[in-house]
């Protein structure tokens, strides 16, 4: 069989973050042929694109006006996440920089409808919260004006139909937040979400009358639901039973009233469509006739009667749909090149489910080389695994694409992907089996996952790495502490080794939200060096990589320095790689081909 090396895979393509443009008949939307994200533009389904942006760091976002050829996208530099603001004028190309504000972040609210103004939240005034600015399409930097001082993690959600309003949201963790509605003009705030507990409020978006707000909760159960709120009342009212799975996307058009709305079912996305015939009634509208995988990020067109979406599977690399929302019918309009490499060989996962400590079934994704014969990987007793752990720790493993588990699959490594306690989208009470001191037992819950791996008639028990990045890099760092003789390496990708330096040097506006979940330094720091996996480095008996970005504000490159030094002082075998213009992850395509590529050897010299 044909192969190829990681280069190759890491050059394929994916195109995602549609807007529409005023008239709908051109989208924008990102793509990293170049290397990093910019933003293009396409006319129609499978047309030629034309690139917009032409910047060696990475664009966040991109977001049309509703009147004028003109866009708003973000971007950062080097990885830090202090994201700024510019406008693209779609005729001549002209860039403003409209923020100009380097030392702080900005976090898109989106334009008016009359597309005169637009929203954002900074951290501008204090490092640690953020505020709500509205600011002039053709203002910049001082000009805008600050709407609303916050005392923490706020986000917008968009703004009222008569553009007198915005939706504000408070995130007090990944499991609990608030929303919110603030008057514009007068900065009043009105509290729409008042809750004891942890409750999750989510994706809130505007009725087509503005006074009420549709958004996904378990205010009052495990699973998310839509409910709608009514701003007289302050009544909920269920819309949409999530059932046994989550309900996690809601997008509304508000001129044409259509709703589409996602489930997450045990991954995948179960996407719906509809029309809001009455305040808590929804006629449907036929299923978009999408690829199975994972579905999100809609943006209406102007009439209502189509929408766009980034799709992306386990064997399709991502693209942008457009949906007609009368008929459910699907065109793709975009064509993310796969690097010359045959669809057909990318392969699909089958999802499993195996019994962890406490009796609880954990969901995974096992995906096998396609040639699982003798001679795999160079063995002729089974195949290596690569235990693939997920971030978060409030996060998914789902079906979407992954060049480099493709690579690894195709050059005869299984990998296995386990959505362990604490993952979302599986309920709110799943969601919270690992908070503080039930830590560890997420990291029992991969040590059963290896157990069942050694069951399979298939898997070479002496060939299993842990693999991860950010908190799957602390799982990885925790896995081979915990349980030092079920692996043959580990690679760590931006880890955490310390959580109490972790929480000390995070960025200030994270630190308050990322101790609702591990634990506090002022009450649990005892409990936090117990955990931490820089303090028993002394069991790690595998051969490690550390592989980190300079600029990371969110976990730090001290992390990564502190635990190569540690394990190279215990005789740990250990090798380190930093790159001085990356941060939470590597962006730019030269960095991950010499990451990826090392990674690559190193698997082949231990594995």
């Amino acid at each position: 069989m044909a192969t190829y090396d990681i280069e190759r895979y890491l050059n394929i393509r994916s195109a995602y973050g549609a807007s529409f443009a005023p008239g709908g008949e051109r989208l924008s939307f990102l793509m990293d042929t170049t290397g990093t994200p910019q933003v293009w533009t396409v006319d129609g389904p499978g047309r030629w694109p034309e690139q917009r942006t032409f910047y060696d760091e990475r664009v966040t976002f991109a977001s049309w006006s509703p009147e004028r050829p003109e866009l708003v996208f973000g971007m950062d530099e080097g990885g830090n996440e202090r994201a700024q603001l510019f406008r693209l004028d779609a005729v001549s190309g002209g860039i403003t920089n409209l923020t100009r504000a380097p030392e702080a972040k900005h976090r898109w609210g989106g334009w008016s409808h009359d597309g005169e103004r637009f929203a954002f939240t900074s951290n501008r005034r204090d490092n640690a919260v953020f505020d709500v600015y509205v600011q002039g399409r053709d203002e910049v930097g001082d000009d805008a004006r600050l709407v609303h001082e916050g005392d923490g993690w706020l986000t917008l959600g968009g703004w009222s139909p008569d553009d007198s309003r915005l939706v504000v949201n408070e995130a007090y963790s990944n499991f609990d937040q608030d929303v919110y509605v603030l008057d514009v003009e007068s900065g009043e705030l009105d509290h729409v979400t008042p809750h004891e507990g942890t409750v999750r409020h989510l994706s809130a978006e505007w009725g087509p009358d503005g006074e009420s707000l549709y958004l996904a909760t378990d205010r009052d159960g495990d699973t998310l639901r839509l409910v709608r709120v009514d701003l007289d009342t302050g009544e909920f009212t269920t819309v949409e039973e999530g059932g046994d799975w989550e309900l996690d996307g809601v997008a509304i058009d508000q001129e044409s009233r259509r709703i589409v709305y996602s489930r997450n079912v045990e991954g995948y996305t179960e996407l719906s469509a509809g029309e809001l015939v009455e305040p808590d009634r929804i006629d449907p509208l036929p299923d978009p006739e999408l690829p199975d995988g994972v579905a999100g990020g809609v943006s209406f067109g102007p009439d209502g009667n189509r929408f766009a979406i980034t799709v992306t599977g386990s064997a399709d690399n991502t693209n942008v749909y457009v949906v007609d929302a009368r008929t459910g019918e699907a065109e793709r309009w975009t064509r993310a090149a796969t690097a010359g490499i045959p669809r057909e060989t990318f392969v699909e996962p089958e999802l499993v489910h195996y019994p962890t400590f406490d009796g609880r079934e954990i969901p995974a994704f096992f995906t096998l080389p396609e040639e699982t014969d003798a001679g795999a990987a160079g063995s002729a007793d089974g195949v290596p695994v690569i235990v693939d752990i997920h971030g978060g720790p409030e996060s998914q493993r789902r079906p979407s694409f992954s060049p480099v588990k493709q690579y690894l699959l195709r050059h005869g490594y299984a990998v296995f992907e386990p959505n362990v306690r604490g993952s979302a989208g599986y309920g709110k009470a799943y969601g919270h089996l690992d908070d503080v001191e039930n830590r560890m037992d997420s990291v029992a819950d991969v040590e059963a996952g290896v157990e069942w791996l050694h069951d399979h008639p298939v898997v070479d028990p002496d060939r299993i790495v842990a693999m991860g990045g950010s908190y799957g890099g602390f799982m990885v760092l925790a896995s081979l502490t915990e349980y030092p003789d079920l692996w043959a390496a580990g690679i760590d990708i931006v880890g955490i080794a310390n959580f109490v330096t972790f929480l000390e040097n995070t960025g200030d506006w994270r630190r308050e939200l990322r101790e609702a979940e591990y634990g506090s330094l002022s009450e649990d720091r005892e409990f936090l060096e117990s955990i931490s996996p820089i303090n028993n480095i002394e069991k790690i008996r595998a051969p490690l990589f550390v592989l980190h970005g300079a600029n990371d504000p969110r976990v730090p490159v001290g992390e990564a320095e502190q635990i190569v030094e540690k394990a190279r002082e215990r005789g740990v075998p250990v090798r380190k790689l930093i790159f001085e213009d990356e941060g939470h992850g590597f962006t730019k395509l030269e960095n991950r081909i010499e990451a990826y590529s090392a990674i690559v050897d190193f698997l082949d010299e231990h594995v």
